[in-house]
């Protein structure tokens, strides 16, 4: 089984790249039937600001993937979930060979319940760490990359 996931990217400059100060970062990321997503590279390699780049599109995957994995695994273990916000932190550092790579991600999801007395389940029983354990166990992204991803779950880094 298998499942397959075809977008476009559109970049296009003239005169183009004549040199590495001279040309556009500015792109489009496009897919059948979704609102197309204004895409550059960051600041740091001469990208724009206000445009999404790559390293936080990759993050935000992470962060997304953790989302919905832990939706699936208090749904299953009979907690309702109310709110989740998560304020992922990625970090890239330099390597030997002088090229960036991601160091880590840490995810801080913060999540409310209510656990249905109905279903047998009372909120002290509602386990978060061990859901959010399930849901980094099952997050394909996470078990995609090739550096660390955590959770520290109710703690804010900004």
């Amino acid at each position: 089984m298998a499942h397959e996931y075809r977008l476009t990217v559109d970049w296009h400059d003239d005169p183009g790249t004549v040199d590495y100060r001279s040309y556009t970062r500015h792109h489009v990321v496009s897919a059948g039937g979704k609102p197309p997503l204004d895409g550059s590279s960051d600041r740091a390699f001469r990208g724009s600001p206000e445009r999404w780049n790559p390293e936080e599109l990759l993050v935000a995957a992470l962060s997304q993937c953790h989302l919905l994995s832990f939706l699936h695994a208090a749904a299953d273990a009979g907690v309702v979930v109310t709110a989740y916000t998560d304020h992922p932190v990625g970090r890239m550092t330099k390597d030997d060979d002088g090229g960036w790579s991601f160091a880590s991600v840490v995810l801080h999801p913060e999540v409310r319940v209510t656990v249905p007395e109905a279903r047998g389940v009372t909120a002290p029983d509602a386990d978060l760490a061990a859901l959010h354990h399930r849901a980094h166990d099952a997050c394909f992204i996470a078990r995609s990359v090739a550096f660390p991803v955590t959770v520290e779950p109710g703690t804010d880094p900004r």
